[in-house]
């Protein structure tokens, strides 16, 4: 369980009305607030069972007009079973090696990143991050991060990075800020398998949990969260479990 945090003295801040990346027509707005000084990992701990996300030394959370599409969610990893498709899909990357590295920014991974970004995000808001800009998502941080890469470890393509993620440690479990894979490698599955292989590491590390951001009803880029089941979202101040509408 979390340990009570003061927040009263928090200062919030309000963002202009934005285009929304998943829901055409939509606009958007967050407020955020900075997570800095000594009690940053209490804090962040408290404002993401709230709700909230993490970017740079920010901890933000949608507050669009007329619309709460965009809810938290994530896995209570020692219920979570795998099922024959989850299992196939980590057989057919166990070729793979995971190494856990320092929040540090390299081009390798920003090469590996700019490749994804241009496949499947190439109209998003993340599409014309330069090396600075990734650097300082990866660097600047006021809370435990670290990056988890995956090589392959056998082949023609013997060592290099076939996918790569951040990762947040919170007191009861393990974040999921960004991560990205090779395009090319759809037969892998490499996004599904990061997830399943962190569900794995927050289970053997005794997290209680893996969040995995938000999840959005309607949108196609965020519908693969709600197949990660039993699932958990915040809903009306409240953890949940997910339960999908039956037709």
């Amino acid at each position: 369980m979390t340990k009570p945090f003061p927040t009263k003295n928090l200062r919030f801040f309000l963002t202009a009305p934005s285009p929304c990346p998943y829901l055409p027509g939509k606009r958007e707005r967050k407020v955020f607030t900075a997570l800095d000084g000594m009690e940053s990992e209490g804090l962040h701990d408290v404002l993401t069972h709230a709700g909230f996300r993490r970017s740079q030394g920010i901890a933000y959370r949608p507050a669009c007009d007329a619309c709460e599409a965009c809810i938290s969610a994530r896995v209570p990893v020692e219920r979570f079973e795998f099922s024959r498709r989850w299992r196939k899909i980590m057989a057919r990357n166990a070729d793979l090696t995971r190494a856990l590295k320092p929040a540090d920014a390299t081009p390798e991974q920003f090469a590996l990143l700019r490749r994804y970004l241009n496949s499947r995000h190439a109209e998003g808001g993340m599409a014309d991050m330069t090396y600075n800009d990734y650097a300082a998502m990866v660097e600047e941080t006021a809370v435990r991060t670290h990056i988890v890469e995956y090589r392959y470890s056998s082949g023609p393509e013997r060592g290099r990075l076939a996918a790569a993620a951040l990762i947040d440690v919170l007191a009861d479990g393990l974040s999921m800020v960004y991560s990205f894979f090779d395009p090319n490698e759809n037969r892998r599955s490499l996004g599904v398998y990061t997830i399943l292989d962190h569900i794995q590491q927050a289970r053997a590390a005794g997290f209680a949990h893996l969040y995995l951001g938000y999840w959005i009803s309607g949108s196609e880029k965020m519908e693969y969260k709600a197949q990660f089941r039993p699932l958990e979202l915040l809903l009306a101040g409240e953890w949940r479990p997910y339960e999908p509408v039956q037709f």
